[in-house]
């Protein structure tokens, strides 16, 4: 005798449904008498789709609102004066940067008012200067005036898909997590990728046949990101597997800026500039002493050098905006100690106040810890290193006593490892 085929009701829109084979089964749970049949799944599907895409259009309207304010109160030189309150030197790459910014969300507002209009292409931005030059301090301090999220991705941990190591895709992730997982924020940031002179072809303009999983399959992996493409990622610590949920961010709206020390550089720029006039009897002599420096030849790079370099013509082609920083000279790293709102040396008076002593450097002191830091080739970036070797005892046992004091470092602090001069503050013996 047939078996009856299986009936359940729809806890949803209460119709009867006659189960006739495995595929037709509704979702059911045995335990609860839950059941749901498809046309109702299909309508709740079609209303989360529906609800979704008016949150995200209502998302944009937002950011396009804000964006007519964030463009009033931020115009170029706005942009820059701010930039200088907190960096020292590099005026032209802060007037690269605060017209490449500008001009990228005026792009972005173009589009949401011009829907269906050709688009103006993204002006994603390369940055060239020696270690410890500020690339980083800027693009912080900019995106902290202009409050989108930012984040850095070392560049040189990237490989092709297939390799062991981070896939590009990170970058973005990064991206989705200084926006504290907010999507729509996410998709108006700013990505820096450092060290990206690091994934340059080792073999410069002539290309390898062999495997190079860290370079050039890397660039040609990032050519969509930078153009504006649908990126795919899993949360952090999720392998990537078919069934692993993904997140997607579009990254048609978010400025990619590259930047590195391109050490070597300022070679291929001085073999350009003097290619055909440096040999022969009608060759003109350079002495030593009229041989341009690196800060005179960096500023002339053009694409062809990056070429020349290792980067594949078709991400020079999504760079097209070139920023160069300047070598920072003894004077440049003095000044930065002091001058900037978030100075080092500001920042120890700060600390040292709350224990009621006043800190003073002698100029020779600060002199000194310029020369050391030139020394290390490291720029800006170990300033507060040194500092913080002179500073660890006297921040250890200051606190002992709560009795007002005055600290003085002097250059013998710094280079021969000297004890701070202490005395107790005028009219508190």
């Amino acid at each position: 005798m047939p078996q009856e085929p299986l009936q359940h009701r729809c806890s949803f829109c209460k119709r009867v449904i006659t189960v006739h084979d495995q595929y037709d089964m509704p979702i059911y749970d045995p335990s609860t008498g839950f059941a749901i049949c498809k046309s109702c799944v299909r309508e709740i599907n079609h209303f989360l789709d529906e609800h979704d895409q008016a949150n995200a259009q209502a998302g944009h309207h937002d950011f396009s609102e804000r964006l007519g304010e964030l463009l009033a109160k931020n115009k170029p030189h706005k942009i820059k004066e701010y930039l200088d309150e907190y960096i020292i030197n590099q005026d032209h790459a802060k007037k690269i940067l605060s017209v490449a910014v500008y001009n990228h969300y005026k792009r972005m507002k173009y589009g949401f008012e011009h829907e269906g209009d050709a688009d103006i292409e993204k002006s994603n931005v390369i940055m060239l200067g020696p270690s410890g030059c500020g690339k980083t301090a800027l693009l912080s301090h900019l995106s902290h005036l202009l409050d989108i999220p930012f984040a850095v991705t070392d560049a040189s941990s990237l490989t092709e898909a297939g390799f062991v190591g981070a896939d590009v895709e990170v970058a973005v992730r990064n991206l989705y997590y200084a926006a504290d997982k907010d999507i729509e924020k996410a998709e108006h940031g700013i990505i820096y990728l450092d060290e990206f002179d690091k994934i340059a072809r080792k073999s410069g303009a002539n290309n390898s046949i062999t495997a190079d999983p860290g370079h050039e399959g890397v660039q040609q992996s990032l050519l969509k990101m930078l153009e504006g493409s649908v990126v795919e990622f899993t949360s952090r610590g999720q392998r990537k597997h078919p069934e692993a949920p993904t997140i997607k961010v579009d990254t048609k709206n978010i400025l990619f800026i590259v930047g590195g020390a391109f050490v070597g550089i300022d070679e291929v720029v001085e073999k350009r500039l003097h290619k055909g006039g440096t040999i022969g009897f009608g060759a003109e002599v350079q002495g030593e002493e009229e041989k341009p420096d690196f800060d005179e030849l960096i500023s002339q790079v053009r694409p062809e050098d990056l070429m020349e370099y290792g980067i594949i013509p078709e991400i020079i082609g999504r760079l097209p905006v070139i920023c160069t920083l300047e070598t920072l000279d003894e004077d440049a790293l003095l000044r930065i100690l002091t001058e900037p709102k978030n100075a080092p040396v500001k920042q120890y008076e700060k600390l040292l106040a709350m224990d009621g002593v006043t800190l003073t450097f002698e100029e020779d002191a600060l002199r000194a810890v310029a020369k050391k830091a030139i020394e290390r080739k490291t720029g800006a970036r170990s300033l507060k290193g040194i500092i913080e070797d002179v500073m660890l005892d006297i921040m250890f046992d200051i606190p002992r006593s709560d009795a007002p004091r005055k600290v003085t470092i002097t250059e013998a602090c710094i280079n021969e490892g000297a004890s701070p001069k202490i005395e107790p503050l005028e009219g508190t013996e």
